[in-house]
């Protein structure tokens, strides 16, 4: 199986274990990463404040040279990314003489032939190949934490339920966990606020972690590079503001599904959390 394949500006920076687990759990499964030549920053959560144009250019670019490529999907894991891409698209989709205007303006023709999937629809599609390497089953309960951006605004993205998505709960059965039922599956985790309002974000991403730690969950589960770095490297400040010692791993999906397929921690960035990460399978001891 082959597809296109966009790591985005975090990946490659602040969120590297992402990218490594990703790339060592497609690796596992036999899924061909394709990585778009030349790729530039999507924009993210900046460019659509400053200028549309822009926001609308730099995604557009991307997806052209994917088109240039021959690929018809491309995977963006990042969710910030995944929604940048999916709503220039969409947007372009509908105005034909703003496809052609940005057209001019990255020197390339552009014409919204590939479909950008995140990194549980892929995921999803490989249920078979993941539970046959699932090896090393995980035994813990888990909270998974999908954020806002996966699956909002849900007429733009299409994926999943906008209120109680089932895609992540579905993957850590595969890999022997227990998704528990909680209340802040899709809160907000304070995005990108982490510099410019780290109040907000204590309060807001400890607001998740201590509904998490409520539930039970051994663990929470992320898809998102932001709302990792909120829960894991802000964790003194969340457990500073809610009086309490919150020592919950977080996770990204492709992580603890390496795990639970016996992969090298360190393969799939483990030693790169704040918080330690390293959640052993209950019954297979030290085998991942």
């Amino acid at each position: 199986m082959r597809i296109g394949y966009y790591p985005g500006c975090s990946l490659l920076g602040s969120s590297r274990e992402f990218d490594e687990s990703t790339r060592a759990v497609a690796e596992a499964i036999g899924l061909e990463l394709v990585t778009v030549p030349d790729w530039n920053c999507c924009g993210a959560s900046s460019a659509h404040v400053l200028d549309h144009q822009l926001s609308l250019a730099l995604p557009a670019r991307i997806l052209a040279l994917a088109e240039a490529a021959g690929l018809t999907e491309l995977l963006a894991p990042c969710a910030a990314c995944y929604n940048r891409l999916c709503s220039a698209r969409t947007e372009l989709e509908a105005d034909p003489a703003a496809r052609e205007a940005i057209s001019r303006i990255i020197e390339l023709p552009y014409q919204g032939r590939v479909k950008v999937v995140n990194i549980l629809e892929v995921l999803d599609r490989c249920q078979d190949r993941l539970k046959a390497k699932a090896t090393a089953p995980l035994g813990r309960k888990v909270a998974c934490y999908y954020g806002c951006l996966l699956v909002r605004p849900p007429r733009v993205v299409a994926f999943d339920r906008p209120e109680d998505p089932m895609s992540m709960d579905r993957l850590m059965v595969l890999a022997g966990a227990e998704p528990l039922a909680w209340n802040h599956k899709t809160e907000c985790c304070g995005a990108a606020f982490s510099v410019t309002r780290t109040d907000l974000v204590a309060r807001m991403s400890g607001r998740i972690v201590a509904g998490a730690a409520k539930a039970g969950a051994e663990a929470i589960v992320v898809a998102c590079p932001m709302c990792h770095s909120n829960l894991d490297m802000r964790r003194p400040e969340c457990n500073a503001l809610l009086q309490a010692d919150h020592q919950l791993p977080v996770l990204f999906i492709t992580q603890a599904l390496g795990l639970a397929m016996g992969l090298d921690p360190v393969r799939l960035g483990l030693q790169r959390h704040m918080v330690p990460a390293l959640l052993q399978p209950a019954a297979a001891g030290a085998k991942a």
